[in-house]
């Protein structure tokens, strides 16, 4: 990974602290309701939560796995999906219980806490899992750039549509792409030091097998 993404893990994880402290102040009130006035009610963005939902989540995180397996031989790419997507998921549904922040207006069918938002955090969880293994297969540097633009993208899209069908605040959103962020960032520096770990020791096994 780009060593850029390493320090902005670390400013979205203390942005998420920062709004974790702060959300119950004034000025963050503000902006939910800003931003609840201005996204509410846009169909067309509400639509695009189903990128988000658990079914799709599960279907593509499982076509990973499959795709890791039979067509890479990656297993630790398979963990990876796992800690990333599986792990994310089960630490949101923990903060969700641990910090109870209730829902701007409870919904029947959903989870009476929003803090922080599942959509946000495991949507970008998953939707970056799948661009990092697809980018990781290409060696083009502008098929890269557009792969992660899209995975950019639609966590940004999926996050925004649930403010704009009324089921989190704003604040809830931001707090899960930014905990989101931190958690992939975090799986993804555990795999690429033990695939470098793996690499040297196959390079030394070589050595010994074939002395020069």
């Amino acid at each position: 990974m780009e060593r850029l993404f390493y320090p902005l893990a670390i400013a979205a994880l203390l942005g998420f602290f920062a709004i974790l402290v702060n959300y119950p102040e004034k000025a963050i009130v503000q902006i939910d309701q800003q931003a609840a006035e201005l996204l509410g009610g846009r169909r067309l963005l509400d639509s695009m939560s189903f990128i988000g939902d658990p079914w799709m989540i599960a279907a593509v995180s499982l076509t990973l796995l499959v795709y890791l397996w039979l067509f890479r031989k990656n297993y630790r790419g398979m963990l990876f999906v796992l800690l990333a997507v599986g792990v994310g998921n089960v630490l949101n549904q923990s903060m969700k219980e641990w910090f109870e922040r209730p829902r701007p207006e409870l919904q029947y069918g959903l989870e009476p806490f929003s803090f922080p938002a599942n959509h946000a955090m495991v949507g970008l969880l998953y939707l970056f899992t799948l661009a990092y293994f697809l980018s990781e297969g290409t060696v083009s540097r502008k098929t890269k750039i557009l792969i992660w633009l899209t995975a950019v993208g639609l966590s940004m899209t999926v996050a925004l549509s649930r403010v704009a069908g009324g089921e989190h605040y704003f604040s809830d959103i931001v707090a899960g792409l930014f905990v989101g962020y931190a958690w992939f960032v975090a799986v993804a520096v555990w795999y690429e030091l033990r695939e470098r770990l793996f690499r040297k020791r196959d390079e030394n096994r070589k050595k010994e097998e074939f002395p020069d």
